[in-house]
């Protein structure tokens, strides 16, 4: 394999195990654990919001220890801190419990996901056999593979246990992705916490993707919900969140190019109307087919809309500023999540159940898509 192929496998799994199972195998468990733990949709909503604020807590320490420490010692120390956290969330803890592991297993996953995009971003802008636009693919794309690796690994246990054998894959993971980077390059980056970005000529690009981060969490954490809820059995619902996952990994090759192309709000525009189309599809009908198509396009589009970001940096940052400018990206990205689970269930708790929450998710996705569109490409200073 070529070195910089294994490099962006690697990478690749480090996202598996920091969004793909650390955040997303939670959509797979929640439905058993709602059921049997008696939780509303808020609790279950709020137990998504935990891990995001414990994402944002570890995204603001970012800058600071990728100025200090190698960036790949610093991917490698969350995912196995990931890896353990998951493997105690299945013992007999009350809410409170979970609620800290949630937050814990959140900031373990902020230094995995932004020490490895930023890894991405280096070996795009290195000299590479690869696309550029497809190295960050490969990278948000690896998301789907831990998807996929939930949905194969949960759905044969109990939760208790599945939350188990989730640590224990992470662990796996996290070992291949140490070996498969062993020869990059991840000096710390000097001045990275203390670079100015005032007058941040991202603001649009930010806004949208704000409401990205408000909208997508609402699906990706109720959708298994609404499907058992709509008559589908376990294997239709274990076969739709494969079709996504599949459709996470897919993305890398989809939109590649336009990640390359377009210095502005563009993709991030485009990419964020088609999840509001995505998410609205389940709203209008249970039929399984449309449900399966909701299930592939959100799967192809959701993790390309974060490679946007990454692209947007690197297209028009210098690359002294790509460590806080992906930092700063990941702040609001944590910010729209711990907001977003609580507003969804809190809405799906009312008249109208999940659908109206999903509807609210739409409405949002849509108002994100507006907003890129007013972001244009700037001339890194």
């Amino acid at each position: 394999m070529q070195p910089t192929w294994r490099v962006a496998i690697g990478l690749a799994l480090a996202a598996a195990v920091s969004l793909g199972m650390a955040r997303f195998s939670y959509a797979l468990l929640l439905p058993a654990m709602r059921s049997e733990l008696g939780w509303s949709y808020l609790t279950g909503g709020a137990m998504n919001t935990a891990n995001a604020a414990g994402y944002l807590g570890g995204a603001l320490l970012m800058p600071r220890l990728l100025r200090r420490f190698d960036a790949r010692a610093v991917l490698l120390a969350g995912g196995a801190a990931s890896a353990l956290l998951l493997s105690v969330h299945g013992g007999r803890l009350d809410e409170a419990a979970l609620y800290v592991l949630r937050a814990a297993t959140g900031a373990a996953s902020a230094a995995s996901f932004v020490a490895g995009g930023l890894l991405a971003a280096r070996l795009a802008a290195s000299d590479t056999a690869l696309r550029p636009g497809l190295v960050l693919g490969l990278y948000y794309g690896g998301t789907g593979l831990g998807i996929i690796g939930s949905t194969l690994v949960v759905p044969p246990l109990d939760w208790r246990t599945a939350w188990l054998a989730l640590g224990g894959l992470c662990a796996l993971a996290t070992a291949v992705t140490a070996w498969c980077t062993r020869t990059l390059d991840a000096a710390p980056t000097p001045g990275a916490a203390r670079g100015s970005l005032r007058g941040y000529p991202l603001a649009f690009g930010l806004g949208g993707y704000l409401m990205f981060g408000l909208g997508y969490i609402g699906y990706m954490t109720f959708v298994i919900t609404l499907l058992r809820e709509q008559g589908l059995g376990e294997a239709a619902r274990m076969g739709f969140y494969a079709l996504l996952g599949a459709g996470v990994i897919a993305s890398s090759w989809l939109w590649a190019g336009l990640l390359q192309r377009w210095r502005g709000g563009q993709t991030m525009a485009l990419l964020n109307g088609l999840l509001a189309l995505a998410t609205l599809l389940p709203v209008l009908t249970p039929n399984v087919a449309w449900v399966f198509v909701s299930g592939a396009l959100f799967g192809s589009v959701f993790l390309s809309v974060v490679a946007s970001t990454t692209a947007l940096v690197r297209h028009n940052l210098p690359p002294a500023s790509w460590p806080a400018g992906i930092t700063l990206f990941t702040i609001v990205f944590a910010t729209g999540q711990i907001v977003g689970p609580v507003l969804v269930g809190w809405v799906s708790d009312g008249s109208g159940g999940l659908l109206r929450g999903f509807a609210l998710s739409a409405a949002l996705l849509a108002v994100g898509s507006l907003l890129a569109l007013g972001q244009r490409a700037s001339v890194p200073r």
